[in-house]
């Protein structure tokens, strides 16, 4: 279903968003072409975590919804859906951006109910795509977050996080700031293919250094890590090598998972670029959309043995406040296997 089609009725952008619904745009510009923006005025920017999730934080501010760095693996696919959007090209084309997102943020932050939390970003979406360079709505959030030093963290794959450093120093001599980069790996070629509208590797990594550089610690979270792609240990020494020379404080794996919504869209692009991978995935994913407690224990472990010899962590320059996604517990789990066996 198209987005057109959510014109009336309760779940309508009127109800969604106010009485001023949606205001669709496109660019004719490179870096814009193909993709359509659906500017709506949010009747609230945070929002509560649902209880049942694993998410090691309560709130999160979340300006944009889907994303043109259209990583095949994104677990965010499905909430596009909500708005019957497509959860495959939509998700990476139809980006929903709230105009109002600073605004709103200031107001909520200064209502007596509000406590004060630590506010997490780019948890769903990255805050930090392309769209922002556009649509500036991360100073105006950060500077509303600044002024009342309410903790923060941002997760990011965009390098445009360095346009505003000076308002992350700021920010960081008033309230904690946590700011975390995302890379799995560092094969080009890999990069190209699963993650096509992201900076590359390498300029995410040298995002860290400037960030870190600036007197803003800034940890690593490796992810994904994609099986039987990205895990040789070659592979998983490269990323950590690259990762400790960029002055990172704190490398966290992160092993794919495959939640509905991206578990289809991720299987589609397997049979596409890797058909012969298809059988060991849904082998490895039989159990849901997490890999097997055990694997996501092996890779977590050599991680962190290439990071403790590489210097990265608490022996090294400390540790950044980190966005860690929990590994699945693990229920009547067998034992662990020396080595992977899913061939």
């Amino acid at each position: 279903m198209r987005w057109e089609n959510l014109t009336e009725g309760p779940t309508g952008p009127a109800a969604l968003f106010g009485a001023d619904a949606v205001v669709t745009r496109t660019f004719d510009t490179p870096e814009f072409r193909g993709i359509t923006f659906h500017e709506v005025r949010a009747r609230s920017i945070v929002n509560r975590v649902p209880g049942a999730s694993r998410m090691p934080f309560e709130w999160t501010v979340n300006p944009y919804r889907g994303c043109s760095h259209a990583c095949v693996y994104c677990f965010a696919r499905k909430t596009h859906s909500y708005l019957d959007l497509d959860t495959g090209l939509g998700f990476d084309s139809q980006i929903v951006l709230k105009t109002n997102a600073p605004d709103l943020l200031r107001r909520e932050l200064g209502s007596p109910r509000w406590t004060g939390a630590h506010i997490a970003m780019g948890t769903n979406v990255d805050c930090y795509q392309r769209a922002e360079g556009r649509y500036r709505l991360m100073p105006g959030i950060i500077e509303a977050l600044r002024d009342r030093a309410n903790p923060f963290s941002i997760l990011t794959k965009g390098t445009l996080i360095l346009r505003d450093l000076p308002l992350l120093q700021e920010a960081a001599e008033v309230t904690e700031v946590g700011i975390s980069v995302s890379v799995g790996f560092t094969d080009t070629a890999l990069w190209r293919t699963v993650e096509p509208g992201t900076p590359s590797p390498a300029a995410r990594l040298a995002a860290v250094r400037a960030l870190t550089d600036a007197g803003i610690e800034c940890g690593v979270l490796m992810a994904p890590v994609i099986p039987f792609l990205g895990d040789a240990p070659e592979q998983l020494r490269e990323t950590v090598r690259a990762v400790a020379e960029s002055g990172a404080t704190s490398v966290t794996p992160l092993v794919l998972h495959l939640r509905p919504g991206a578990r289809e869209w991720f299987t589609a692009w397997l049979g596409e670029h890797h058909p012969h991978l298809v059988e060991r995935y849904e082998r490895m994913y039989a159990g849901g959309s997490y890999a097997p407690t055990w694997y996501q224990r092996q890779i977590t472990r050599q991680v962190h043995r290439l990071a403790a010899e590489f210097g990265i962590g608490p022996n090294g320059r400390g540790a950044a406040r980190r966005i860690v996604v929990p590994e699945r517990p693990a229920v009547d789990a067998p034992a662990e296997p020396t080595q992977l066996t899913l061939l």
